[in-house]
Order: structure tokens, then sequence, then C-alpha cells
């Protein structure tokens, strides 16, 4: 597959994802060795002191390091073995971007990095991840196309 064709099949497999059913709005970008998520920030994401919930900061830095490391696996499906996830200041409202970058890439282990932005373009958390290939292809996932 082209590689822009395997760009936006890695979109429509995020947005597919049974876990999008939970967290309205985002939007994803997918370029080689990078992806760009955005998320407008509801008060149904925040926890008991109004700001949102550690989980959305992991689940947008993981999102978008491995969509960047996805994008140039083109032939199975990687997990993500470990993540290190900082968090510098909490969101309470607006839109959140987070920004993966593929740092480095071996046989079977790769290295991505994320940042997260509030919409004042000020970062608010950051994360380094390491992601593994698997055994599944890429083609046996029905969600994985056009």
């Amino acid at each position: 597959m082209e590689p822009e064709l395997h760009y936006r099949a890695l979109e429509h497999l995020y947005h597919s994802a049974r876990i999008q059913n939970t967290i309205s709005g985002s939007t994803i970008t997918v370029t080689h060795s990078q992806a760009e998520i955005s998320l407008p920030i509801v008060p149904a994401y925040f926890h008991g002191a109004n700001a949102m919930h550690g989980a959305l900061y992991f689940k947008l830095l993981d999102d978008a390091a491995y969509f960047a490391v996805a994008s140039v696996v083109r032939d199975v499906f990687i997990v993500t073995s470990s993540f290190q996830l900082n968090l510098v200041r909490p969101v309470n409202g607006g839109t959140v971007k987070a920004v993966g970058k593929l740092r480095s890439q071996g046989k079977n282990l790769y290295i991505a990095e994320a940042t997260l932005f509030n919409d004042k373009g000020k970062e608010v958390a950051f994360g380094t991840g390491q992601f593994a290939r698997t055994s599944q292809l890429l083609t046996s996932l029905p969600d994985y196309k056009l």
C-alpha cells in the first residue's frame, strides 16, 4: 500500500476503535514518522477537581506516539510495550493537541515521543513510549481500510 493510503487507513483504524465511542470530537492526522491528535475538552473528561483526568493525557500521548510509529510499520500491527508519562499542568477547557514523533527504530522495537499542548500552545504533558511489532497482519484488521 502506498504511504499516503497507509496513513489514511491508520486514521480510519483510530476512529473505528471502540474506545473512541467514549471520547468524542477527536481528529487525527498521520504523516511519515509523525501523528497529531486534537481533542476538544468537555467537563465529562474531568476528575473531581475539575481538570482533565490523567487517563486522557495518557491516551492522547500514547495514541500520538503509537501512530507516529505505525506510520512506518506497514505490514503488522504494533503494540505499546511501555510508556513514561509526565504531567506538567492541568487542562480545564479548550482543545488539546498531541504531537507524536518517531525517535528510534530497530528491527522489532521502536521508540517515540509525544507532547501535549493546550489551546494556547503551552506544553501540558509529554511522554516517551516503546512499541513492539506483533505477528498480526494489518490487512487482517477489518478497520484498517480507507
